[in-house]
């Protein structure tokens, strides 16, 4: 019984040191801060709320309508998805400066972001904003392209194949 009251105790205090109530700091963005930037958008064209000439295709079958979007944080959700400055893969991407472009290039193939592009004007303002995402497992492969315009045009073109159901596309496309 006299080892059961030395034992406790110590457990006791590593359960408590590695229970700690302190939150951890601000992680640094190492990469363009994808997610804040389409959280800002998102908040800015619900209030500016355009209307947007809309076009989705579904395996070839278009519709097009005109729309105003009631929530776009779920219209741009695969572009906030798409964030690149997950503290995993603070090393994962190769940087290249190009002109008015900074280009991010996955260095390993378990991210999902593969290539990221940042074009800005002279004034340093977010020009466009182009993603390549890629997921391939066993059962299926996702490819995604999103090209994003501030206020003119934002275009997701989606491509899945699942091994049991087969292939699909689609594509949607909003301008204003």
């Amino acid at each position: 019984m006299s080892w059961f009251r030395k034992i406790v105790p110590i457990i006791a205090l590593f359960w408590f040191a590695g229970c700690s109530s302190e939150t951890a700091p601000d992680v640094k963005m190492t990469y363009f801060d994808i997610r804040s930037f389409f959280t800002s958008e998102s908040t800015r064209l619900g209030k500016k709320n355009p209307i947007i000439h809309k076009t989705v295709t579904d395996n070839g079958t278009s519709e097009v309508r005109e729309v105003n979007i009631s929530n776009w944080q779920n219209e741009l959700a695969l572009f906030i998805e798409s964030d690149i400055n997950k503290p995993s893969w603070k090393n994962s991407y190769k940087v290249e400066n190009k002109g008015t472009a900074v280009i991010y290039t996955a260095l390993y193939p378990d991210v999902r972001t593969k290539q990221l592009t940042i074009t800005m004007s002279a004034a340093g303002k977010v020009k466009h904003i182009q993603i390549n995402n890629k997921t391939t497992n066993v059962l299926y492969t996702s490819e995604e392209h999103l090209n994003y315009y501030p206020d003119s045009l934002y275009r997701i073109d989606k491509f899945q194949d699942v091994k049991i159901l087969g292939s699909h596309r689609y594509t949607i496309e909003g301008k204003w």
